[in-house]
């Protein structure tokens, strides 16, 4: 059973884990170097804990105490009770869900690992907005994609932003990161993968027409917003496809393309 601490000093150092929560800078750094992660919320905390993440710690306002009791009662980690003005003060911003886990990050699988059982895999360059991060991999567990591949600068999916958008869907689609860009992309190519550059350009087939879901191994490509898939990534690629634009609309939201090609990946456009 853990223990439960009432805290009434911000600057006390068990609530390290929990500083700063806003700097993104800070924890961009910390948090992978210190093996943890936040989670946020009744729902993400026991998704993390039922995906096998350890806890360290939790910080939690009274009302939250009788909420999480089951997960006090069952966890050996230590949980802090503050008042919201305290842990507004610790982590630089009114925790509206009242509950938050510092997580010890498990050691990231081997593209190589994820790729000789998966058949419908995401690939992400350069994508460093949070929202965006948690928004794809909520949209790859829901639809069915079996693994996420990271270019080298693509940001932590474990970043308190993104584990919170997803609803700790960061949890259940397994990621690792390539080591080199875009060079790694042959080695999907070789596990036998088609590697499919989803792009705007009118030169790219559609979806429909390039029937991806009929393909046996699928990696489909996803760039950053904005900017979209870096030349060099184009190259690489064994076809571009794209979603098809109506009423002037030129391209859509990376996280909203992202779920519309990850249907048409898994599943095609219904028979009609």
């Amino acid at each position: 059973m853990a223990d439960l601490i009432t805290v009434e000093d911000p600057d006390d150092p068990r609530l390290r884990d929990y500083t700063g929560l806003t700097d993104v800078e800070l924890r961009r750094k910390r948090e992978p170097a210190e093996g943890l992660f936040i989670a946020e919320g009744e729902k993400v905390i026991r998704r993390a804990k039922d995906a096998g993440y350890e806890m360290r710690s939790m910080l939690l306002s009274a009302k939250w105490v009788d909420v999480m009791r089951d997960v006090i009662d069952e966890l050996p980690a230590p949980v802090y009770a503050v008042s919201p003005e305290l842990a507004e003060r610790v982590t630089g911003y009114h925790v509206h869900r009242g509950a938050l886990a510092s997580m010890q990050r498990k050691p990231l699988p081997t593209a190589a690992d994820l790729l000789q059982t998966a058949r419908r895999v995401v690939v992400m360059e350069s994508v460093n907005d949070h929202t965006n991060i948690g928004a794809i991999f909520r949209s790859a567990a829901a639809l069915g994609m079996d693994a996420v591949l990271l270019s080298p600068d693509c940001a932590d999916p474990l970043y308190r932003r993104s584990v919170k958008v997803s609803m700790g869907a960061v949890f259940s689609v397994p990621y690792a990161r390539l080591d080199t860009w875009p060079k790694s992309l042959e080695s999907v190519r070789e596990a036998g993968f088609t590697l499919l550059a989803l792009t705007p350009d009118e030169k790219a087939k559609s979806l429909d027409e390039a029937a991806p879901h009929k393909m046996d191994r699928v990696a489909l490509m996803l760039g950053a917003e904005g900017d979209g898939l870096s030349r060099q990534a184009l190259i690489a690629a064994d076809e571009w496809v794209r979603i098809p634009m109506a009423h002037g609309v030129d391209s859509l939201n990376v996280g909203a393309a992202a779920a519309v090609a990850f249907y048409a990946v898994a599943t095609g456009r219904p028979e009609t």
